[in-house]
């Protein structure tokens, strides 16, 4: 069995109900949920003037390699409404589920980067997974996500969501 580790997030409609269904979806299309974080309530990253993200991360058992993951991910997205384009902007949406971690291996492929080239510079990404992976070792960094949170200099105040 594999072990991936995942970051839920949106910001449009009733987000704690869509992180639920997310994490329903998740558990009967991909594998069994070994953990899951507290949900966080983060500003828009990267872009002004939208609604405020919850986050969350999860903690899964697949049978699925990365690529059909990754592609059941998205299947998942598209079915509790995200739509996705082509722009360069971040954009709100309903849901977005990023692969962050996969066992200990490095992927390097045009649809798909593994561990996330990104997480390491993102608090709504590093305080979830924190609650639920702390000691893991980030196999390119070579730094437990602990060390890689306390490390991180995202200024994005990450607070406990509280409906």
């Amino acid at each position: 069995m594999n072990v991936a580790y995942l970051c839920l997030g949106g910001n449009i409609g009733d987000r704690e109900a869509t992180l639920s269904e997310a994490v329903k979806q998740i558990a009967a299309k991909v594998g069994k949920i070994e953990s899951c974080s507290l949900l966080y309530e983060t500003e828009a990253w990267g872009v002004s003037a939208q609604q405020a993200y919850l986050n969350q991360c999860v903690c899964v058992k697949t049978a699925l390699d990365p690529l059909p993951l990754l592609q059941c991910l998205l299947n998942i997205e598209q079915a509790l409404g995200r739509q996705r384009t082509n722009s360069a902007v971040y954009e709100a949406r309903t849901i977005d589920i990023d692969l962050l971690l996969f066992n200990d291996l490095v992927v390097e492929d045009k649809r798909l980067v593994v561990p996330h080239p990104r997480m390491h510079l993102r608090k709504f990404v590093l305080v979830p997974l924190n609650d639920i992976a702390s000691g893991y070792l980030h196999p390119v960094f070579n730094k437990t996500i602990f060390n890689l949170l306390a490390e991180c200099s995202d200024t994005l105040e990450v607070r406990p969501y509280t409906p």
